[in-house]
């Protein structure tokens, strides 16, 4: 089977020049087929400050009230995609900018409240295109994914990039052997957030509760590796979380079942 890579950047690695070029001279140089899925929340909440809306955060997501969603549809699917998708061709990738409402690639619903908590336009995956998607890798277009949704309403859904990239995987599982890869600013999943020398070699699911309940693994780490746990589970060949200049597949925290 046809070996994909996807890589997930988050938004810390987007905000930084040179960590994002290196990953994206890195990402270009990839052999074969891949794909690109991006956040871009530390953008969004910079630009939301400027406009005087304030961001609100529950575990790692991000509360989405009507301004906000307006502030993330033009962060993440138009200046942070476009950039990406410009500086790709720039590598000579012929890359494509997507949300999940492009091609109907991924569609979602509102997350209901929980616990007391209403993230407001926040949606949950219910499908990723995945024979969508292959059509456009198979014509060698690499897609661009910002973290946005759709729920087949003409509602656009603010949706967390960790899941769209797993997502994304497991949708393509079928067609591809994937290997998915998220990047970041850390060089893996740490032991110790203060020593970046201390990262996990491996994590399982057991082991993931383990940290979980000890408190060395909390906040926005938490989706992360939910997302990778469960790609690996629905036949992702290969998961890792590693840092941004080193997404060769070999370094960083590997995700097992």
């Amino acid at each position: 089977m046809e070996k994909l890579t996807i890589v997930k950047v988050g938004g810390a690695v987007v905000e930084d020049e040179s960590q994002l070029s290196q990953l994206l001279t890195n990402f270009s140089a990839i052999p074969g087929k891949k794909l690109l899925v991006h956040g871009g929340g530390r953008r969004a909440t910079k630009v939301a400050s400027e406009l005087g809306i304030e961001s609100k955060m529950v575990n790692g997501r991000r509360i989405t009230d009507a301004k906000t969603l307006e502030v993330v549809t033009m962060v993440y699917g138009g200046l942070v995609n476009k950039n990406l998708v410009a500086q790709l061709q720039a590598c000579g990738v012929n890359a494509l900018g997507l949300t999940g409402a492009d091609i109907d690639i991924i569609r979602s619903h509102k997350r209901p409240i929980k616990d007391g908590i209403d993230y407001g336009f926040v949606g949950d995956v219910d499908y990723a295109n995945g024979e969508m998607l292959n059509t456009l890798i198979q014509a060698n277009i690499t897609p661009v994914i910002a973290p946005l949704t759709h729920d087949g309403h003409g509602n656009i859904l603010n949706t967390n990039a960790d899941t769209m990239a797993s997502e994304t995987a497991k949708a393509l599982a079928p067609f591809f052997d994937v290997t998915l890869i998220f990047a970041f600013e850390k060089a893996g999943v740490l032991q110790d957030p203060d020593d970046d020398n201390s990262v996990i070699p491996v994590i399982n699911k057991q082991l993931y509760q383990q940290y979980v309940e000890k408190g060395i693994i909390s906040g926005g780490m938490m989706p992360k590796i939910e997302n990778a746990l469960a790609a690996i589970e629905a036949g992702v060949s290969k998961v890792v979380i590693t840092l941004a200049t080193a997404i060769n597949g070999n370094s960083g925290t590997i995700i097992q079942p």
